[in-house]
């Protein structure tokens, strides 16, 4: 099921802008069809308030003749993702068209990462949401889309782009630069092979550092078709959108005395909440972390870190394992058959993946970042996230199967958190940092195993084992 992410920033859990209201922001199926229906019946909206809902006409000077021309809007809200403007601009006097959308909400506490697996024509029709500061790119041929005018497109729409773009100017490099030519027409021929259907499967990967760009999830995606990894920006890219004032947050840096003398670290204790001075991972500036040392019976100690920013209002609550990398991964797989398993402790670290077979939920690592709670308390933060910010059926979109699909799943996952059925967890951990709460302990416990596993390189190549020298 969904690859939920670090899950994720409070700002995506509200279908609502700051300060904006949902009358302006109805889904984008209820608009299109409200605007049929008029045009239909050949009718006009029959309010002022109605009017505010469908398309706004604003008049705008056309950047190609300098004449005006006619900006279209168009607020509306995309099903599992959040409120956007489509802005329609063509200019009567030249023929100039132009269009494009806007975030409706603020830039997210992260960038956002999304990586999806095309493996069916219908996997073309997935929409994507790509951002002005997106950059989408397909693996498989070496194709970088570079950040440019936001879109409202799907996967083969952002194919197809590329071919009308390159397209149009091959008759005259035909004759002008035939060696061009040449490579370009092989490399067409490879972007139509992926739209036609004979070049599956192929990767497409959007990365935006504003985390307002989307991928379309669909029920039963598992974290190898769809995944989605939430970072923390740069300071290049807080600078590039606008963010921070690098000569200003330098001079800052350089003016501040670093509280915590290197050669003198602190000393943690168990008993004692400690509060040192750090970077805000959002903003750069000076913020607050504070962090205690906890014990976990039969396990290890871990870290419970919290950091709040006062600036930019940045809030994290993690948990940190420590000690040193182990040679082999481990996989926990808990056979859910009573409810009082639901009270186990479960401390899933941020590289650890977790999977329900029976429910289709699979979560990917890096979703929720480092958690220490109870199963049931992990399997609720999965289901009001997916609930209140995935699926809204009052204000959905989708077609019937499809709503019906999501009904049975947050049914099955309901049923699961309220002990109704029997279920499978497994969490998988290629550092072995993960942890579930033996019952039975120091005896086995019947319903659980732990085992180790090997790597793979992969996994060693994401958690940069493979540069590590020693």
């Amino acid at each position: 099921m969904a690859s939920l992410s670090a899950k994720n920033d409070s700002s995506n859990s509200s279908n609502t802008t700051a300060g904006g209201n949902e009358e302006f922001f109805r889904p984008v199926g209820e608009t299109v069809q409200a605007i049929d229906d008029h045009t239909i019946q050949g009718t006009i909206p029959s309010s002022a308030s109605e009017e505010s809902q469908a398309i706004q006409e604003v008049e705008s000077l056309c950047m190609n003749c300098h004449e005006n021309g006619t900006t279209r809007l168009l607020l509306t809200r995309i099903p599992y993702f959040r409120e956007i403007i489509l802005m329609s601009f063509s200019c009567p006097h030249c023929g100039f068209r132009n269009s494009e959308i806007q975030q409706a909400s603020e830039i997210q506490q992260k960038g956002s990462r999304y990586t999806f697996l095309v493996e069916t024509k219908e996997d073309l029709n997935r929409q994507v949401v790509k951002s002005e500061s997106c950059d989408c790119s397909f693996p498989v041929i070496a194709l970088e889309i570079p950040h440019q005018r936001g879109q409202l497109t799907t996967v083969e729409g952002l194919l197809t782009e590329v071919i009308d773009d390159l397209e149009q100017a091959q008759p005259v490099r035909k004759y002008t630069e035939p060696e061009a030519y040449e490579k370009i027409e092989q490399f067409l021929a490879s972007i139509k092979a992926m739209v036609s259907g004979e070049k599956f499967p192929f990767e497409v990967v959007v990365n935006d550092p504003s985390g307002n760009s989307w991928v379309e999830y669909s029920p039963g995606d598992n974290q190898h078709k769809w995944r989605k990894v939430d970072y923390f920006r740069t300071l290049e890219q807080n600078e590039a959108l606008g963010l921070v004032d690098a000569d200003a947050n330098n001079d800052e840096q350089d003016a501040q005395v670093d509280d915590n003398d290197a050669s003198n670290p602190p000393t943690i204790s168990k008993d004692e909440v400690h509060t040192f001075h750090a970077t805000c991972p959002s903003c750069l500036r000076k913020c607050d972390t504070h962090m205690k040392l906890v014990d976990i019976p039969h396990f290890k100690e871990v870290i419970i870190m919290s950091t709040v920013c006062d600036t930019c209002g940045y809030k994290s609550n993690e948990v940190k394992t420590g000690g040193e990398i182990p040679d082999k991964g481990s996989r926990i797989t808990l056979k859910v058959d009573d409810p009082e398993d639901l009270a186990r402790d479960i401390l899933k670290s941020e590289t650890a993946a977790l999977r329900v077979p029976e429910l289709n939920l699979d979560l990917s690592a890096g979703t929720l970042g480092g958690r220490f709670t109870t199963l049931e308390g992990l399997l609720r933060e999965v289901y009001e996230q997916l609930d209140s910010r995935v699926f809204n059926e009052s204000a959905d979109s989708m077609e019937p199967e499809r709503v019906e699909r999501w009904r049975k799943f947050l049914q099955g996952l309901q049923d699961a958190i309220d002990g109704k059925i029997k279920f499978t967890v497994i969490i998988e951990d290629p550092l072995a940092a993960s942890y579930l709460q033996n019952i039975y302990a120091p005896d086995p416990d019947p319903n659980m195993t732990v085992e180790e596993v090997d790597r793979t390189d992969e996994q060693n190549e994401d958690l940069g084992l493979n540069d590590i020298s020693v």
